[in-house]
């Protein structure tokens, strides 16, 4: 995308260099990445900055429209909407796969969003780990709207804590130390002082909710929320509370805009970055080219239950129907050229949103498979998690 800053790269690249990237990045903090980083982050033109943000400010005007908050009121399944929900979502992402149009430039195309934290914290070492290692990135930015690594952190950490002590704020997850994205909750305890606890290890009394730390009970104000309510339902696990009991507690972000703020926006969502998208329940006949779409489950996450060879037979057999989603399948581009083939490419756009949303951060993954996720690009090298940079 940028091909001179590609091509120098490319030519300084060596599999030495990455290892030592690596290593530096696993030693920074108490966990090391258990996903793959890939080999190199992604170069941004100024023409490809300009269309993402604004794809995502024609996607953020529609989702503070009157109509869409009447529209996502009934996003959140029955049983499960948790009281005192605020105004907005405190964050924000924004998936597009990056494709090419007619004329071979950088077309962002919506694969999803949501408004639930992703990896804020990561993102900062990751990035800053990546500009300690290869020179090629020394003058560029992976952050927008004019933030740079202390404001960011700065920023960061004012959302987390508001006007509480860092001790009564926690990063609530279940199991934290075994999640996938430990490394996240390491990093933001290094930024912010903010602990990750388990949902486990809660204690509920009347309306308040409390953490032991050296046999004391610490109480609990705010509350990071990185329970991925599909992962809670799924293994039914075990907690010291439930989200929908009224709490003496401030969520931040709040659980509800986990379904607001989801594959449940895309049918709604219109414009020249956004694919086709229906409710499989509002679909009185398929498309008759089925074969370019793929079906999504609401709520589920990292990619989970996504199928991509439709038949109708496979549609007619699905009974909770309302709870899926048809969208048109989108062509990536061939963007980074690797040492054996090019890789694809998908960025999330980050979102803080204090007093009104910020565009702040960026994270990409890059696949050389059919899709994005693992399984689809097991022994491949040059895919993976990274981040994109562009001149500030």
């Amino acid at each position: 995308m940028v091909n001179e800053l590609r091509e120098k790269y490319n030519s300084n690249f060596t599999e030495d260099k990455y290892n030592q990237f690596i290593d530096d990045l696993n030693s920074k903090l108490k966990y090391p990445a258990d996903f793959r980083v890939s080999e190199t982050p992604l170069f941004l033109s100024k023409q490809a900055v300009d269309e993402l943000q604004s794809a995502c400010d024609s996607i953020m005007e529609q989702l503070q429209t009157t109509e869409y908050k009447k529209y996502s009121t009934r996003a959140i399944p029955e049983g499960l909407n948790v009281p005192n929900e605020d105004d907005h979502p405190i964050f924000l992402q924004i998936d597009f796969a990056l494709t090419y149009d007619e004329h071979g430039n950088i077309l962002p195309k919506l694969i999803e969003l949501q408004g639930f934290p992703s990896l804020y914290a990561f993102q900062f070492y990751l990035s800053n780990t990546i500009q300690k290692h290869f020179s090629e990135t020394s003058n560029l930015t992976n952050y927008f709207s004019g933030y740079d690594n202390e404001s960011y952190k700065q920023l960061f950490k004012s959302i987390l804590l508001g006007k509480s002590e860092v001790e009564n704020v926690i990063l609530l997850e279940i199991e934290p130390e075994n999640q996938k994205t430990r490394i996240d909750f390491a990093a933001t305890e290094e930024i912010t002082g903010v602990k990750a606890v388990c949902i486990s290890k809660v204690v509920k009394k009347g309306a308040k909710l409390f953490y032991e730390e050296n046999s004391k009970l610490i109480p609990i104000e705010r509350i990071y929320n990185r329970v991925i309510y599909d992962e809670l339902l799924r293994k039914n696990f075990p907690a010291g509370f439930n989200f929908t009991d009224e709490l003496d507690v401030c969520w931040v972000g709040h659980p509800n805009w986990f379904f607001k703020i989801s594959k449940f926006s895309l049918p709604f969502l219109k414009g020249k970055n956004i694919p086709k998208c229906y409710f499989l329940s509002d679909l009185k006949e398929y498309p008759a080219d089925l074969n370019n779409y793929v079906l999504k489950p609401l709520f589920s996450f990292a990619g989970l239950g996504v199928e991509i060879d439709l038949t109708p037979e496979r549609l007619d057999s699905i009974s909770e129907r309302e709870n899926y989603i048809l969208q048109e399948k989108i062509e990536y581009a061939p963007l980074i050229k690797t040492p054996d083939d090019y890789s694809k490419v998908e960025i999330r756009m980050m979102y803080l949103w204090d007093d009104k949303p910020i565009l702040v951060n960026n994270l990409i993954r890059m696949s050389k498979g059919k899709m994005m996720g693992v399984d689809f690009n097991k022994n491949k090298t040059w895919v993976g998690s990274s981040c994109a940079f562009f001149e500030p």
